[in-house]
């Protein structure tokens, strides 16, 4: 009998082999390339995921007893025995993720854990499972409670979020061009390029998982320019090739800003305001870096701009 537990094992094995085939191709491709295939960044990807499945033996989400809450007060019990019920779970789901996902850049609590998941400093399919290890232990499951509230059985909405993060496996990568019409909808490898780059103009940008359509009604959508070449990892890069440097780095600066608030209220804005705040004003949120770089455009004259 083929378990739920087995499912998950046979697509983490895929989506791991499809990496590695992935970056032995690459290997071949830029070994005479100034800027040659780095396997630290697949090996720490690789120490993610053991974490995580080790991690997954242990009860410590904070997302349960919030979903059991939500169960025993819904409002309805879904069925999903039409074609219509389907979408509608779906569209559902994709509009939580992108609150989640959107949240995770915006709020820096989730931000210590999402930041792992931007450190590859090259885009590679081994990205994708590079998750971070204490997003269980944040509780971000929780922006999915709504579904559950609403009637449809836990299990399902995780089950669905799942099939949701597959998808995205394979838009983790530099070699797929543009797909035409289907950049008008669908998140595609073009779009998530642009989600993982740190140049200031794509920063905090297409949020949604298997679409794009909430990215554009809610004006977070930037498309992918010619004349800007995405670069990324973080806006500081992580630079350490030590796996525990990687998971908690971004967990210690919190600590170190919390530890140096001096009152209550600032140390809150530490948890919930975006990653890069300050309360001396001197900060690297993305509006502060967008405003800088806007005032470093109009310095330049004129006739020097573009070259």
């Amino acid at each position: 009998m083929i378990t739920t537990g087995k499912i998950a094992l046979c697509a983490t094995l895929f989506v791991i082999g499809v990496s590695l085939i992935e970056a032995c191709v690459l290997t071949h491709r830029q070994r005479d390339s100034a800027t040659p295939f780095d396997w630290y960044e697949v090996w720490i990807s690789l120490a993610d995921v053991a974490g995580r499945k080790l991690l997954a033996l242990l009860p410590l989400s904070l997302a349960t007893p919030v979903f059991a809450f939500a169960w025993d007060h819904r409002i309805f019990t879904v069925t999903l025995n039409s074609v219509l019920m389907v979408l509608l779970l779906f569209i559902g789901q994709e509009f939580c993720y992108y609150w989640y996902h959107r949240a995770s850049h915006r709020i820096r609590f989730f931000w210590a854990t999402h930041a792992v998941h931007h450190s590859p400093n090259q885009l590679t399919l081994s990205s994708a499972y590079r998750l971070g290890l204490t997003g269980k232990l944040t509780g971000s499951a929780i922006f999915f409670a709504p579904l559950v509230w609403l009637g449809v059985r836990p299990e399902i909405v995780l089950a669905t979020l799942s099939f949701n993060l597959l998808y995205q496996f394979w838009l983790h990568n530099t070699w797929t061009p543009k797909l035409g019409w289907l950049e008008y909808v669908f998140n595609t490898p073009s779009s998530h390029r642009v989600h993982h780059a740190s140049n200031v103009d794509y920063l905090d940008a297409n949020f949604g998982g298997v679409l794009v359509i909430f990215d554009r009604l809610f004006g977070t959508y930037v498309e992918e320019r010619a004349d800007e070449p995405c670069r990324y990892g973080l806006t500081t890069p992580t630079r350490s090739r030590n796996p525990f440097v990687v998971e908690f780095e971004h967990w210690a600066s919190l600590a170190r800003d919390i530890a140096s608030a001096g009152n209550l209220w600032t140390a809150i804005s530490y948890v919930i305001l975006p990653p890069g705040w300050r309360a001396d004003g001197a900060g690297e949120s993305t509006e502060a870096l967008r405003q800088r770089n806007l005032a470093t455009r109009r310095a330049v004259p004129v006739s020097t701009q573009g070259r």
